[in-house]
């Protein structure tokens, strides 16, 4: 999720090749997992299923159609076509056990409800513009509200205390608002394309630019959240800040551009990098923790240095 998000972003700024550095590490990383997960469901079925009845289990089809949007923007949209259907798939799938297994007070991966639906919006839209199919533009009409209702569901039942205490995933309160405002700018642009909707058009872009100020006051707050309590420590949930992060740049980009607002599309030339920079962080936090496992801990110094009749190594570890 993370890494395609930060490739679209750079993508849309014009840094293609560093775009497509990251966007074939995000390949990468999506087919390593893919080729992973049946191989940890017989490893461990119990735990398995108890996965995939938590919100989180949805950043398996979130992260497929975010990578499609990608590779549809790289102009391979038969690939964009096949994470649609994959990240389709795994949504039906998923969403009844995810469902079922609901839990109240929401936290910030409950917000993957409302990411799923909307991720798949955009996909579906830019494949639209692409290759001038009406019935995924009408797809994607469905699944625009159907997002936001899930965003409702969600947040109406959402613990604030996450501000102060959530490990990183808090922040998807604000990357799902981006999103949502990241696909009704697709839509309204696939719209104009392909010369549907009339002034329904011109709706959906004043629904962007609405969802889009919404993204950035939700910001304010979860900036004075990180400020008041700061969570410098290592956590896997932290990829969560990462996407969202990089989609305040994605958003910005595409509601700038159907809104022809030029500050907007300024301030998503300077948060493109932020969200470069904050994957750059939490990547290198991620490696090195993995590299502390592989190694495992460590020998249990003497205070005396002798141990057995030798000399422990001196050399600092």
């Amino acid at each position: 999720m993370g890494t395609a998000i930060v490739s679209i972003g750079l993508s849309l700024d014009g840094r293609e090749v560093l775009s497509r550095v990251i966007l074939a590490i995000a390949v990468a990383i999506w087919a390593t997992l893919a080729g992973l997960l049946p191989l940890r469901a017989a490893r461990d079925r119990t735990r398995f299923r108890t996965d995939v009845r938590t919100p989180g289990a949805l950043t398996a089809p979130v992260a497929t159609a975010v990578l499609g949007t990608r590779l549809t923007l790289l102009g391979w949209a038969w690939a964009g076509i096949a994470m649609l259907i994959i990240a389709f798939a795994l949504w039906v799938l998923l969403l009844r056990p995810v469902l079922a297994g609901w839990k109240s007070p929401t936290v910030g991966s409950s917000l993957l409800l409302a990411v799923s639906a909307e991720s798949l919006a955009v996909l579906s839209a830019t494949l639209a513009t692409r290759e001038n199919a009406r019935w995924l533009l009408i797809a994607a009409l469905v699944l625009f509200p159907l997002g936001l209702v899930f965003y409702l569901f969600v947040i109406c039942r959402f613990d604030f205390r996450q501000l102060a205490v959530g490990r990183g995933d808090h922040w998807i309160t604000g990357g799902a608002i981006g999103i949502a405002a990241l696909a009704a700018a697709r839509i309204a642009a696939a719209a104009s394309a392909l010369g549907i909707l009339g002034g329904g058009g011109g709706a959906l872009k004043d629904i962007a630019i609405g969802l889009w100020v919404l993204t950035m006051l939700w910001l304010l707050v979860l900036l004075v959240a990180e400020t008041r309590w700061p969570r410098l420590e290592y956590d896997a949930r932290r990829w969560s800040t990462v996407f969202p992060l990089g989609m305040y740049a994605a958003c910005s980009f595409a509601v700038g551009v159907v809104a022809h607002a030029d500050a907007i599309v300024s301030f998503a030339r300077v948060s493109v990098w932020i969200g470069l920079a904050s994957w750059a962080i939490v990547s290198a936090a991620t490696i090195r923790r993995e590299a502390d496992v592989v190694r495992g801990p460590r020998p249990p110094s003497s205070s005396s240095g002798v141990r057995s009749g030798t000399l422990n190594d001196p050399r600092p570890r």
